[in-house]
């Protein structure tokens, strides 16, 4: 059977077979280092997509290590993924003299009183285990500046800014030969990363996993396009199959940024519970949070969000409420209260009812998007100038 043919000018942009980027999705709190590891980047990359790499939970030089060893294992153009929130960027990089590694639970010392007593509270009545979890001080999310120039320096074919506008990094990236793409869940942060000077904007509606916005999908792509033009647009936030890949493509977006389906993939970075967990949701599965990092995200519908409404307390800046987040998580998993965890996970989760290699699933979207623009609605829709 002749390989199927889907292309777009973005495969002429990056040097792909395919305009299906799989997302740079960072861990979900439980002890995976990454949602987007090594594995799932070169499979997808490999398959003819491109695969982006999680960076977020790495430290910087663990990231230069995960790079190199995508360099090894492919030669297929990749991405890496980063949070570049304004306020850390702004700051600076936190100097880390020592130990690079500190106590979680030291770190917790530091959390506004009425945070400390809550969880204290939660630990007491739910006969918690202590948080035994290591703080990494050299974190990507805690270096921004250091693990841009790691970027540049290894000359990632495609830097990602999964939070933030990367458009401080983008006349260093573009002297490197280096394309950067930027993330936004409205279409007035859509048009302010076209207008720094990146290559490419993904629009993320409501519906995606992680960190999302308020805008559904549908009423987003088309406004994303029009305020970003020339600048090329993605589609992201419940693509799941071919059907979502044509209906972004027939928008006018160039391609798609895909996260729930490869992660819950036999390459994903989740751990097998959380992708047993997406396998059984529903499309009404998944909430919108500020719990899990601060900003919002959407995640698997557990137990531990009404804990965090009834607690009455704000959110923490990010990623300060990511080290709460993540200690109340540890406990409530080394207690084996599954009840109260639940992966980042889109809405799109109620597509998803197996788990197959990523190879598979690109593979899967190409031809079902190819069947529905050649034979599929030729054959359903009648049209006429």
């Amino acid at each position: 059977m002749a390989k199927p043919i889907l292309r777009t000018k973005l495969c002429d942009m990056l040097g792909i077979d395919y305009p299906i980027l799989s997302a740079g999705m960072g861990p979900s709190l439980i002890g995976e280092k990454t949602g987007a590891p090594v594995e799932l980047v070169v499979a997808v990359s490999e398959a003819g997509g491109l695969g982006v790499l999680g960076a977020a939970g790495y430290t910087v030089e663990e990231m230069r290590e995960a790079i190199r060893e995508i360099k090894k294992l492919t030669d297929k153009p990749y991405g890496v993924d980063l949070l570049l929130p304004s306020q850390l960027v702004s700051q600076g990089d936190q100097n880390v003299s020592g130990s690079d590694q500190v106590p979680l639970k030291e770190i917790l010392k530091s959390l506004p009183k009425e945070h400390r007593d809550w969880m204290d509270k939660i630990k007491q009545e739910m006969n918690l285990p202590d948080v035994d979890a290591m703080y990494k001080l050299g974190s990507t999310a805690s270096r921004p500046h250091a693990a841009v120039k790691v970027c540049i320096e290894e000359k990632v074919p495609l830097f990602c800014s999964g939070l933030g506008n990367p458009g401080f990094m983008v006349p260093d990236a573009h002297a490197a030969g280096i394309k950067v793409l930027g993330i936004a869940g409205n279409s007035k942060n859509a048009g302010r990363i076209a207008k720094s000077g990146a290559d490419l904007v993904v629009a993320q509606g409501y519906e995606g996993g992680g960190h999302t916005g308020r805008v559904g999908s549908v009423a987003l792509w088309p406004q994303a396009i029009d305020i970003c033009n020339p600048t090329p647009v993605l589609a992201a936030g419940g693509i799941g199959d071919g059907r979502g890949v044509a209906a972004a493509l027939s928008m006018g977006c160039v391609g798609v940024w895909v996260g729930t389906r490869f992660l819950a993939s036999a390459e994903g970075g989740a751990l097998d519970i959380q992708k047993q967990t997406i396998i059984e949701a529903t499309d009404e599965d998944t909430r919108r949070t500020y719990l899990y990092t601060g900003k919002t995200s959407r995640a698997v519908y557990n137990r531990f969000h009404d804990l965090w409404e009834q607690s009455g307390l704000d959110p923490l800046p990010f990623p300060t409420q990511v080290l709460l987040a993540s200690a109340m998580v540890e406990m409530f998993n080394k207690a084996e209260k599954k009840e109260f965890m639940g992966p980042f996970s889109g809405q799109v989760s109620g597509l998803i009812k197996e788990i197959k290699p990523a190879a598979v699933i690109l593979r899967d979207m190409v031809e079902q998007t190819v069947d529905i623009l050649t034979r599929r609605l030729p054959e359903t829709v009648v049209v006429k100038s």
